[in-house]
């Protein structure tokens, strides 16, 4: 009988510690947004290509593509000159601006036919992007 009760203790206190552990693993994995099994976690973005052509005197032309998986109502945009999820929003206006794509401290400008933005530092360096949407189908 003694030992019966053992076992039965044992059975539960393995049970607590699985549920223990399985709750835990669930805490982490939403604090880190690590990529695993080659899937983005929810909301984050990686630079998949990066491209520079300095061959043109004063100008260096950068071609990035970037891999996002955005939540939903958002898109793939850039914040702070780097990949991010932004408000699908802001795309559909092409209210690039909006986003904030310039480092701190640059100002924004929407080009006049709205197909990307300048971001002017302070000492008068300007920087162009146009943006070049695709959807994966």
């Amino acid at each position: 009988m003694q030992l019966l009760k053992a076992l039965w203790a044992l059975a539960g206190a393995a049970i607590c510690c699985f549920l223990i552990f399985v709750i835990h693993s669930q805490f982490l994995k939403e604090e880190r947004p690590l990529e695993v099994c080659g899937q983005l976690a929810a909301g984050t973005c990686e630079i998949v290509t990066l491209d520079r052509d300095s061959s043109q005197p004063r100008r260096t032309i950068a071609r990035q593509t970037a891999r996002c998986a955005c939540k939903k109502g958002q898109i793939a945009g850039t914040t702070r000159a780097r990949p991010a999820c932004v408000d699908a929003r802001i795309i559909k206006t092409k209210q690039w601006c909006e986003m904030l794509p310039c480092l701190e401290g640059e100002g924004c400008d929407l080009l006049i036919n709205k197909s990307g933005w300048t971001c002017t530092q302070p000492g008068g360096r300007i920087k162009t992007t146009t943006a070049s949407l695709f959807s994966l189908i």
